[in-house]
């Protein structure tokens, strides 16, 4: 391994240990490295580290989009990002809704290369517990053993503790209302001192704004604490989809405009529709 590879994964070492808080954390967090060994890395004493553990942490820290290449110049991420920024500089809230497959988590993803940004990938099947046991993992703890009530306050005894703390609860319309809830009461006890943005599909718009009207528990207190207010990300334009086609290695001009017709807006379709032209063309 060259010396060029070792420096990036320093640098992305280095970027993990800052998201986590500490070595010692970063430790914790990591299979099979030493708190020694990463301040070996980062303190540039690199002689008596082998190959494989380069390796093996360099698979563990490295943000991994699968080879897929997000474009950051397009309208959409660029509105995601400066939104993530202004929720953590500034402990917004903001509840951001676009259709399924129009390209929001792979900006979240990226983003938590900042340092004190935890993002949750939220699921049908999430509890309570499952659910804090998720954020706090993503935080860089282990929340295993604990009952509900020492998990909420581990949360938010390391949410009061970091430095501009940012929260993206990915998918939120995947969360039934009891977990739901949880996010009053993570905001009550943080506002002002920690950003939070929910992102969704644009069923959560109707969801909430039903509940709401219906007078069920819980919903006004939610719609309000994201300021009654719905982000509705621009639809991506064909000229953003083609940039995005060709940054994933397709360059023929007709094959550009065939799968930006086919894939009516979808980047997930997208995606498949370039990885099976780049099969296509290397068999």
């Amino acid at each position: 391994m060259n010396t060029v590879t070792k420096e990036q994964i320093k640098n992305e070492l280095a970027n993990y240990v800052a998201k986590i808080g500490s070595q010692n954390a970063a430790s914790k967090r990591l299979t099979n490295v030493s708190n020694a060994t990463i301040s070996n890395i980062l303190a540039d004493k690199w002689d008596n580290i082998g190959e494989t553990m380069w390796l093996s942490i360099q698979k563990q820290v490295t943000v991994s989009l699968d080879g897929w290449q997000v474009v950051t110049n397009v309208r959409r991420v660029k509105q995601l990002h400066q939104l993530y920024s202004d929720a953590k500089d500034f402990s917004e809230v903001f509840c951001v809704v676009a259709p399924a497959g129009s390209g929001k988590s792979q900006p979240a993803t990226l983003f938590t290369e900042h340092p004190n940004v935890y993002r949750v990938v939220c699921k049908e099947h999430f509890s309570r517990k499952t659910f804090l046991v998720e954020l706090l993992t993503a935080m860089g703890k282990d929340g295993s053993g604990y009952t509900i009530h020492e998990l909420m306050n581990e949360v938010l005894n390391s949410i009061l503790k970091a430095e501009k703390p940012l929260i993206i609860l990915d998918e939120v319309d995947k969360l039934n209302d009891q977990v739901l809830y949880f996010f009053i009461s993570i905001y009550n006890t943080t506002e002002d001192k920690c950003g939070i943005v929910l992102q969704a599909t644009d069923f959560f718009k109707k969801r909430i704004t039903r509940g709401v009207s219906a007078n069920r528990k819980g919903y006004k207190e939610i719609y309000s604490r994201f300021g009654r207010n719905f982000v509705e990300l621009p639809n991506n334009t064909d000229r953003d989809l083609a940039e995005i086609i060709k940054a994933n290695g397709v360059k023929e001009e007709g094959e550009i405009i065939r799968i930006t017709n086919q894939s009516e807006g979808d980047i997930r379709r997208i995606k498949r529709l370039v990885k099976a032209f780049l099969r296509k063309e290397a068999a």
